[in-house]
């Protein structure tokens, strides 16, 4: 168990920002877009179709035009929700009222669409036994499951489409037009896939629309469905490709399962299918979802890694996280940062809603274990706002992801105080911490914006006048960041240089060896104390 999480600034949230998103560039899907709180406006080839108010969404067919754009007015808060075809939908633009009792299963609907998460191992354990009987097929990667999720790739821009992927897996774009999406080149990505999880992009791709199908197929869809919901041009192929990954066909998958004893639940991926398909009934007016839904039910992930800071925060409800053998809770209000590098699980108790916020690099944060800031409700409308921003097109022009750091600023400066010698004068420290948390910014204090005394404690309490210690802590920062793995580029900007030269001149003075050198020492050293592991 862990302490409570450290509480936020008690100040106001900040005001949510007017956000846009466009069709240009986009699989042509049918949209679902809901309005929390604000006002939101439709247009459809350049013509204005729905304004929708708070408590309205409205449903956006996928045929039937050119341009689809979406804008929100300043404090709004929109959730987009896409559309599978086979869910069926309506033939025209249809504005409708969400039922109050239905808005945060919504908000649970874009959470499982954005961060889908496992129910657990039990139906893997199940259907594993009936792919390999009565006759076992041999695995063709190994003697691992045949339902286990093949690696994900480390590299960011992989690891997005890999995502994406898991997410909607018949998405059937070329590696040049997700290169494009991913923001890198056709070879840089397929270099990745291989190297990050020994599969080539297009075996990983077939791999993760197999156990898809096998997910849909356990949750009742008929063999043509699954074909089209996993990305397969024809019923023949998708045939095919199943025999030769499990062995039976999936026709003859079905009927063991019709005729199995066990009880199979869903996965996660299969129950979001189910419920993209109550979207439609939920835009139709059905009085059926005039009342409220069954309580959501518990849900882990299995353990995996990060290769970037992860924050999350608890909606409502309660979760955890396990990561080196400590459960950290996670109570209702509380935003979680999870370290990069470091393999761990989290989980929601049932009727729990936990939202993705954002993503740091470990040249923006030092982390070797999770970090976490109480915020109260006040500031629910907000930290949504930030996880559409994060995990949708639904963004603000100036859209910059680093801003969430600014909501850590104190838990960042304390971070940061324990590399440094700190004062013990009460305005020394103020001033100490007021720098530290303001290190990378425009707003660092100058020497000249402290009393004598402030002055005369710096050099007394830590040995430094004021500048030298100020030195001595981007010195010191950067060395624990780029500790952490982080580029010397990216540290630089961090601890507010803005031309790398300088920053490296001043590092190898301070340290006796460049940035480069230190990174590269620690990486050396720490594949040394794994391996004697």
């Amino acid at each position: 168990m862990t302490s409570p999480p450290l509480p936020a600034d008690a100040s106001d949230p900040p005001p949510i920002p007017a956000a846009r998103a466009d069709s240009t560039g986009h699989p042509r899907r049918a949209l679902l877009i809901w309005v929390r709180v604000g006002m939101a406006h439709i247009h459809i080839d350049g013509r204005a179709a729905h304004h929708l108010t708070a408590g309205q969404g409205a449903l956006i067919p996928a045929d039937g035009w050119h341009h689809r754009a979406v804008r929100t007015e300043p404090g709004t808060v929109a959730f987009p929700l896409w559309l599978h075809p086979d869910d069926g939908t309506l033939p025209e633009p249809t504005r409708f009222a969400v039922p109050a009792e239905r808005q945060d299963w919504l908000i649970q609907h874009y959470n499982l669409q954005v961060t889908p998460l496992s129910g657990g191992t039990h139906f893997q354990d199940a259907i594993t036994d009936l792919l390999r009987r009565p006759s076992p097929a041999p695995p063709r990667h190994g003697g691992e499951s045949p339902l286990t999720q093949p690696e994900m790739p480390r590299a960011t821009g992989a690891r997005a489409v890999a995502e994406q992927l898991i997410r909607n897996p018949a998405l059937d774009l070329t590696v040049a037009q997700w290169a494009t999406r991913a923001l890198s080149s056709p070879r840089t990505l397929r270099r990745d896939f291989l190297a990050d999880t020994g599969l080539t992009f297009e075996q990983w791709r077939l791999r993760n629309r197999l156990i898809a199908a096998v997910e849909f197929l356990a949750a009742g869809y008929d063999v043509g469905q699954v074909a089209a919901r996993v990305g397969f041009a024809s019923r023949n192929g998708f045939t095919r490709a199943f025999k030769e990954q499990y062995g039976p066909t999936p026709h003859d998958f079905k009927r063991r399962l019709a005729a199995g004893a066990t009880s199979i639940d869903l996965t996660q991926r299969a129950a979001l299918a189910r419920r993209t398909g109550d979207l439609v009934r939920i835009a139709q007016g059905d009085d059926a979802f005039a009342t409220g839904p069954d309580p959501l039910p518990a849900a882990r992930t299995p353990p995996h890694v990060n290769d970037r800071h992860v924050l999350t925060w608890m909606y409502r409800g309660s979760g955890y996280v396990d990561l080196g053998g400590t459960r950290h809770e996670r109570p209702r209000g509380a935003a979680t940062w999870i370290p990069a590098g470091s393999e761990h699980v989290t989980g929601l108790r049932e009727n729990s809603i936990s939202l993705p916020l954002g993503e740091a690099g470990t040249g923006d944060l030092r982390l070797t274990e999770p970090l976490q800031v109480q915020f109260p409700p006040a500031w629910d409308d907000y930290l949504m706002s930030c996880s559409v921003s994060a995990r949708s097109g639904l963004q603000p022009d100036d859209y910059d992801p680093r801003h969430l750091l600014d909501l850590f600023a104190e838990q960042v400066a304390a971070q940061r105080a324990r590399t440094v010698p700190m004062p013990t004068d009460r305005d020394a420290r103020a001033v100490a911490m007021d720098y530290l948390r303001r290190i990378g910014t425009s707003g660092a204090p100058a020497e000249t914006d402290v009393s004598a005394d402030v002055h005369r404690a710096f050099r007394e309490q830590t040995g430094m006048t004021f500048a030298r210690w100020r030195y001595a802590a981007r010195m010191r920062i950067a060395r624990d960041l780029l500790a952490g793995g982080a580029r010397p580029g990216a540290v630089a900007r961090r601890v507010g240089y803005t031309h790398l030269p300088t920053f490296s001149a001043a590092f190898t003075r301070f340290h006796g060896l460049s940035a480069r050198e230190y990174r590269e020492r620690e990486a050396t050293a720490h594949t040394s104390v794994e391996d004697r592991a």
